[in-house]
């Protein structure tokens, strides 16, 4: 048997069927003996789990991040422009910001609301029931037409470039066996399934980083990075013949071909306010964190939160190790002659080093974790998006119902959910670019978001129309701004015509330096209207603002080793800032 075959043998397919059956039966098993102890059905507990402990809890958020998009477009994006999108994934120390800061308000909002808490019932609280809502149909319909949808298509890719399988074939059973693993498994499925593919992934992961480094350094680690350096510095070359590099973060001279993408200062701003919606904000993460056990305390469930974001902040920090770098690797690696790797499509670079560089065995055992991976990332937008419907929609119109029929509604819309994605996919695959689409889109999503949730913390005077308002106004322009991007191709295309001329400003600036300027005019347009509008009650400062409730919560919560913990996913993603500079 050749142990060092570039393509999955009967070893490995047979590993492959073995290992997707026994993860299939320890989650099987883990929701069974769940059912029996919760002894019957339970929306809350479906929805949001029970209080797992902080690991988990880390690696769910972990799990919940690390999707298809990264297996194919991160390693495509290291492929075609080395580490300048490392700014989205050097986060690490952003997720801190969602332990410390606002997990204390969700936990103190849960316990005078007796309820496991939505991101719609913060607005809800601190604003108007309206803009609760909005949030809702804002991501419900994000979730829809980006997130489950540039999954499955890129799912589609990776399993095309690694199995061999038709791209259709490979989108379609991806989101078909996700949508049926979340309707029978909920959130105890989600996070029991977390638990067992992080380490594969991570392990497999780093794998081929390491032996990708090894192949393109003839059998030196050291080489091999050495060489991945030098030639990412020979990449990027302008109209002037000078080659800019792709082994850079800050891309500050106009000359340089990735400046458009991204532009000096403006693409570290522009990514943390995307960061902070995503990590702090947007349910999909947050629900990993909310769950809690009957008769907790407070400070033991805040305690618990905040270690598990800070172990996700350690996680964080490996996606550039893992699927970026190894695009990058991939790249040089093709431009080697006699090294018997090929990489015609940028977006195929992960998938085919891990056929490339993993003995036989090894690539099944791998592929189980990646598998696992799209799955549990996919899970979770759908077990998030039956937790909006059936928490923000169906509840408050149809209370009293039997905790079984909640449970139905939750799982009937996560099938809603696996149909809409699945129609919008060719409607995706008409409009370019999809990794790019996909940041466009939340590029125009975050400032709105941001603005909301930060001035309704920040600010006792901001008022609850004010909030409506900018939410709704935010996301109207935002809106308009995708609108362009499709017809002008984000800017690229020659437009003529006074209406085209007079708005150039609009639909051609900087698609980054857009989002922070819009996040700024949603701010001063959210003060502006609180000059006259109504003031917010003594009750909707009390929800969310920092009283003495709050920080009581956060000193009784917290130790000297939070602390240190914390100080070094700072350090860590410094030091990524300072070697990438």
């Amino acid at each position: 048997m050749n142990w060092n075959s570039q393509e999955f043998i009967w070893l490995d397919w047979t590993i492959l069927a073995v290992g997707i059956l026994a993860v299939t039966w320890a989650v099987w098993r883990s929701i069974q003996k769940h059912n029996r102890l919760i002894q019957g059905a339970d929306s809350q507990d479906y929805l949001f789990g029970k209080g797992e402990p902080w690991y988990i809890i880390g690696a769910a958020i972990f799990a919940a991040n690390i999707g298809s998009e990264h297996l194919v477009g991160l390693a495509g994006t290291g492929a075609k422009a080395g580490v300048g999108m490392a700014h989205w994934e050097m986060q690490g120390w952003m997720i801190l910001i969602l332990g410390w800061l606002f997990v204390p308000f969700y936990q103190l909002m849960n316990n005078k609301l007796g309820k496991i808490i939505t991101m719609p019932d913060f607005l809800k609280n601190r604003y108007t029931p309206r803009t609760g809502s909005w949030l809702s149909i804002i991501t419900l319909i994000a979730y829809v037409l980006t997130k489950v949808s540039v999954t499955a298509f890129t799912g589609g890719i990776f399993m095309q470039s690694l199995l061999g399988l038709p791209f259709w074939y490979g989108a379609i059973s991806l989101i078909v066996l996700t949508g049926l693993f979340t309707v029978l498994g909920g959130m105890k499925g989600v996070m029991t399934l977390s638990a067992i593919q992080t380490p594969i992934l991570i392990i497999g992961s780093f794998l081929v980083l390491f032996l990708g480094l090894s192949a393109l350094g003839d059998g030196s680690i050291a080489h091999g990075w050495t060489a991945m350096i030098d030639f990412s510095k020979t990449l990027s070359k302008g109209a002037d013949g000078v080659a800019y590099g792709t082994n850079h973060m800050f891309h500050f001279k106009t000359g340089d071909p990735l400046y458009d993408k991204y532009p000096g200062f403006w693409v570290f701003i522009g990514a943390s306010i995307i960061g902070l919606w995503y990590w702090s904000t947007d349910q999909h993460i947050v629900q990993r964190v909310l769950g809690q056990r009957k008769g907790e305390s407070s400070e033991v469930v805040m305690k618990r939160a905040r270690r598990g974001t800070i172990a996700a902040g350690y996680f964080k920090i490996l996606p550039v190790f893992m699927f970026l770098i190894p695009g990058m690797i991939a790249a040089a690696l093709a431009t080697r002659s006699g090294s018997g790797f090929s990489l015609t499509n940028p977006d195929t670079a992960f998938g085919s080093m891990v056929k490339f560089v993993l003995p036989a065995g090894v690539k099944g055992i791998v592929t189980i974790g990646f598998i696992s991976a799209l799955v549990a990332s996919l899970a979770a937008f759908f077990n998030s998006c039956a937790t909006l419907f059936t928490e923000d929609f169906y509840k408050p119109m149809f209370k009293g119902k039997s905790e079984a029929r909640y449970v139905l509604v939750g799982r009937i819309a996560t099938i809603v959910v696996v149909i809409l994605g699945i129609i919008w996919i060719p409607v995706m695959m008409s409009l370019g670019s999809l990794y790019e689409y996909l940041q466009d889109i939340q590029s125009l999503l975050a400032p709105a978001m941001v603005a909301v949730f930060v001035l309704g913390i920040f600010s006792k005077k901001i008022t609850p129309k004010a909030g409506e308002i900018g939410l709704i106004v935010g996301f109207l322009i935002g809106m308009v701004r995708l609108l362009t991007n499709i017809i002008t191709s984000s800017g690229k295309n020659v437009m003529t015509g006074w209406y085209w001329e007079s708005t150039h400003w609009f639909w051609h600036t900087n698609w980054l330096i857009f989002e922070i300027w819009l996040l700024v005019f949603i701010m001063l347009f959210m003060v502006a209207v609180s000059f006259f509008t109504p003031k917010p009650t003594a009750e909707q400062v009390e929800f969310v603002t920092f009283t003495g409730d709050y920080k009581t919560l956060i000193k009784q919560s917290w130790n000297k080793w939070d602390v240190i913990a914390s100080l070094g996913v700072v350090l860590f993603c410094a030091l990524f800032y300072i070697y990438f500079w």
